[in-house]
């Protein structure tokens, strides 16, 4: 069946017994999968997730409807996600909305599927399933997107920087949430201590403060060439750059390294993962990230976050650290990266 936005949401905030399987697709990629989220709450941190895609779905079209049907072998709740789906999986979801039973719920994503794909139709005609899709936000939709996403990080966002974050990132859902990730982490915020955004803040952190040609530092610093990070800090300093404003593009680069890293723990896929991230990655940056990608763990780029983020707010509080301490936590994961090349 058809569902309007308010009906997808209550579905997947407490999936009723006789909805097997949704159907999230449109051209809005990206809020396609935080609708998907909705549901992976729903469900609990203790419940057991099981990831397939449109391949496997093709080869094995059982696979679905017995995952569905199948109990955690922890006694835990149980949950199907299905990644990339298309007309490949339509054996598959027959199968599994045409079975006698389905205990655990199925969430797929899509991208725009035409008005003649079958698997859409079929999704449509189904009493057992829900579709909907997503379109790319207006400008008013995207500052709402915004605000609500900061929200969730205990991030009080105004309407004027709402705004500037939506010109910034051109609406996208993704961008947007990396900016306020980066917010978020510089204000130090969370849900249970909640902090303001101001201006000044987006000023030190936006994609629009372009203070410097980072992209060799970060390639350097990230991808442990010693030799070439030292070249780099030369460089910019001879400009008269400020250190903290090189690391905005390394939180930048480093965010985007622990999202696909986790995309690529959970698929085993690394060249899918870094295509999941759509524009985040630049074609021409693709083979450096995936190298990237490859260096860090997830736990190691989590530590290269928090100390990029220690080191981004101690450098513009006035505390005397400055360009040393940077610099000093730059030869660290420069050095930590290249013990790992």
């Amino acid at each position: 069946m058809k569902a309007n936005r308010g009906q997808i949401e209550k579905a997947l905030d407490a999936p009723p017994a006789d909805i097997r399987f949704f159907l999230l697709y449109g051209p809005d990629e990206a809020g396609s999968a935080a609708l998907g989220k909705r549901l992976e709450r729903a469900m609990g941190p203790e419940a057991e997730r099981v990831d397939l895609d449109g391949p496997i779905l093709r080869d094995d079209p059982a696979r679905l409807a017995d995952e569905a049907a199948s109990f955690s072998m922890f006694g835990d709740r149980r949950w199907v996600r299905v990644n990339g789906m298309g007309e490949e999986s339509l054996a598959a979801v027959t199968a599994l909305l045409e079975a006698e039973a389905a205990g655990n719920p199925v969430v797929a994503t899509a991208g725009a599927l035409k008005g003649t794909s079958k698997l859409l139709k079929l999704v449509l005609d189904s009493p057992r399933a829900m579709a909907f899709i997503s379109y790319q936000p207006d400008a008013r939709e995207a500052e709402q997107i915004a605000i609500a996403l900061a929200r969730e990080g205990g991030l009080r966002l105004p309407n004027d920087l709402a705004k500037r974050i939506v010109d910034l990132t051109n609406g996208d859902r993704a961008l947007m949430s990396g900016e306020i990730e980066k917010l978020i982490l510089y204000l130090d915020a969370a849900p249970d201590r909640p902090a303001e955004a101001t201006a000044q803040a987006l000023d030190a952190l936006s994609a629009d403060n372009s203070d410097a040609d980072a992209a060799p530092l970060v390639n350097a610093v990230l991808g442990g060439d010693l030799r070439a990070m030292h070249r780099e800090l030369g460089r910019l300093g001879e400009a008269g750059t400020a250190m903290a404003a090189v690391l905005r593009p390394l939180l930048t680069r480093a965010m985007l390294i622990a999202n696909i890293r986790t995309s690529f723990d959970e698929s085993g896929r690394l060249e899918g993962a870094v295509e999941a991230a759509g524009k985040q990655v630049f074609w021409k940056d693709k083979p450096v990230v995936t190298r990237q990608v490859r260096l860090w763990d997830a736990h190691g780029i989590a530590r290269v976050i928090q100390r990029l983020a220690q080191a981004e707010r101690a450098s513009r509080s006035g505390r005397g650290l400055g360009d040393l301490m940077v610099r000093h936590e730059l030869l660290a994961i420069t050095r930590q990266a290249a013990r790992e090349r």
